[in-house]
């Protein structure tokens, strides 16, 4: 038979057991608290600030383009200075270049392309062709005319030429093929080279 004090002994040990067991039950779900609370504050703020890897740190690098436009006359090409991404990629730089195009003149020139035409792709071969492909609507709302479409065609040749050293000629597709013409005028068939000859003359300063 166990003594009275062996009785305590025992009940104590047992106390002392668990006590010990409620605190590491009590330690255990402190700790898990903790846990889910760090988890929701890390998804929080990569919710609230999402990381920005290198690719979008190199976009945030701007440069000067220029992009041609039409003056009022619709004769010649006028340059208008606009900030656009920089892109290591000739064709990434050069879809940067056409958006701009297409956003249109921001200083009263003649804007080259209709409303509401989307750029689908851009692609550059090695010898320096693009292929930029626009959605049907560069067709279906042209205004046509040789004046409008020749307006179009080497806003655009001239522009991405000017702004992509590795883009030497251009070819435009629509819905990613070729057209005969963008409305019945010049033939699209072929690849274009800039023609210097449409930039608007350079006002003289009189003395």
């Amino acid at each position: 038979m166990s003594t009275k004090k062996q009785r305590r002994s025992d009940n104590f040990k047992d106390r002392k057991k668990k006590k010990s067991t409620r605190i590491a039950y009590l330690v255990a779900i402190i700790g898990g608290v903790v846990l889910l609370l760090v988890l929701f504050f890390v998804i929080l703020f990569n919710a609230l600030f999402p990381p920005v890897g290198m690719e979008a740190l190199k976009k945030k690098e701007k440069r000067i383009a220029e992009i041609y436009f039409s003056d009022s006359q619709e004769r010649f090409l006028v340059a208008e200075k606009r900030y656009i991404y920089k892109e290591e990629d000739p064709a990434e730089q050069a879809k940067e270049v056409v958006k701009a195009l297409l956003d249109g003149s921001k200083t009263g020139n003649v804007n080259t392309f209709p409303p509401h035409v989307a750029l689908r792709d851009v692609k550059v071969d090695k010898d320096g062709v693009a292929q930029v492909n626009f959605s049907a609507n560069l067709s279906k709302s042209h205004p046509g005319g040789s004046t409008a479409e020749m307006a179009t065609i080497y806003s655009l040749t001239n522009t991405l030429t000017a702004n992509v050293p590795a883009i030497k000629a251009v070819i435009i597709l629509i819905e990613g093929k070729e057209l005969p013409s963008l409305k019945g005028h010049i033939s699209t068939l072929n690849s274009f080279r800039p023609d210097p000859d449409l930039y608007a003359p350079v006002k003289e300063e009189r003395g």
